[in-house]
């Protein structure tokens, strides 16, 4: 199952237009595919893979060094993480807009067994929340995270994780090319 983000991005239709249709059981579909992809945009990996500073000519000026495979892998996961945890919250009928984020210190993902350790961890804890859901979940409870998407539902909440996920493959692939490269 894929989603179909492109009218949303061209503005030819709303966030909530494009995960109407989106059922509780596809989000187990949407989470396990995502974690897929994730695992094979990273597939090869090494311990040295894991720690490497790729070179970003996105970095901005007096940043610090560009995200290392394993920083950017902490920091999807946990996105992903909060995301599910407040679908969760939202899909009980908690109308609730604070913030449910835990970040693995990006520091000590050292290994390429840590990174998949990381990530096999996310996917058991976002299909975790998704257990918690009601067999009724309250779609009418809604928050706005970001303004652009408008009202998000417990559907919406835990497909933004996924989306924010899947904007992170790409510089996935280019760590693990340069890597490859450079190691």
């Amino acid at each position: 199952m894929a989603l179909n983000t492109e009218a949303f991005y061209a503005g030819k239709a709303t966030y909530a237009d494009i995960v109407r249709a989106i059922t509780h059981a596809d989000l187990y579909k949407l989470t396990d595919d995502f974690f897929t992809s994730l695992q094979a945009s990273i597939a090869g990996v090494t311990d040295g893979g894991a720690t490497f500073a790729p070179h970003d000519p996105a970095l901005k000026e007096g940043a610090e060094e560009a995200y290392t495979l394993g920083h950017v892998i902490v920091h999807l996961t946990a996105s992903l993480e909060e995301n599910a945890s407040v679908g969760s919250v939202l899909a009980r009928g908690i109308a609730f807009d604070g913030r449910l984020r835990n970040e693995v210190p990006w520091q000590t993902i050292r290994t390429a067994q840590q990174v998949h350790g990381r990530i096999n961890e996310s996917r058991r804890i976002c299909r975790a929340f998704l257990d918690t859901w009601p067999n009724a979940p309250h779609l009418d409870i809604t928050v706005v995270r970001i303004p652009h998407f408008g009202p998000m539902n417990a559907v919406g909440m835990h497909v933004l994780g996924i989306l924010h996920g899947e904007s992170h493959i790409e510089q996935l692939q280019e760590i693990m090319r340069q890597s490859k490269t450079l190691l």
